[in-house]
């Protein structure tokens, strides 16, 4: 008799977690889904400081010193992929498209051309441009030297 009562009240706790939820997403799935931060539509060229590449002058020569520490992941040689991909001729290229180099997901679906403001938003803080990415750069602060880094990938000799 304890063991019939037992077994019935399983049943009937099943049945309420069961109604009680949803079968298709559990509610730690549901808070991960409304967490995930969403990739900014590629029009959208807003920085965190409210700068814009237009107010500034890039200078390629010091955007060359301040490339030396992009260049442990990229190169600007043409076919030659490191950690990151090639940057050579990365201005007005389609993100995620070059050849041999295995993108993340994220990067890969992201649908946007590198526009030179694009650049200078993603050099900020790459992850709030393209959340999921790989890589792991926290970011360019200083505006002036994203400005830099730029005119550096625009004419790098």
């Amino acid at each position: 008799m304890l063991k019939a009562k037992a077994i019935a009240l399983l049943g009937i706790s099943a049945a309420i977690v069961a109604a009680c939820s949803n079968s298709s997403v559990s509610q730690t799935d549901e808070v991960a889904l409304a967490a995930k931060p969403t990739a900014l539509a590629a029009s959208d060229v807003t920085t965190l400081d409210g700068s814009m590449l237009k107010d500034f002058v890039g200078n390629a020569a010091n955007g060359k010193a301040v490339f030396a520490q992009c260049s442990s992941c990229h190169a600007m040689d043409a076919g030659l992929n490191k950690i990151g991909p090639s940057l050579h001729g990365v201005i007005g290229r389609k993100s995620g498209s070059v050849a041999g180099f295995s993108y993340s997901a994220a990067n890969a679906n992201s649908g946007f051309v590198w526009t030179k403001e694009k650049l200078f938003q993603h050099l900020e803080k790459p992850q709030r441009v393209i959340p999921g990415t790989n890589m792991m750069f926290a970011g360019l602060a200083d505006a002036q030297k994203r400005a830099d880094v730029i005119a550096y990938l625009e004419a790098p000799n």
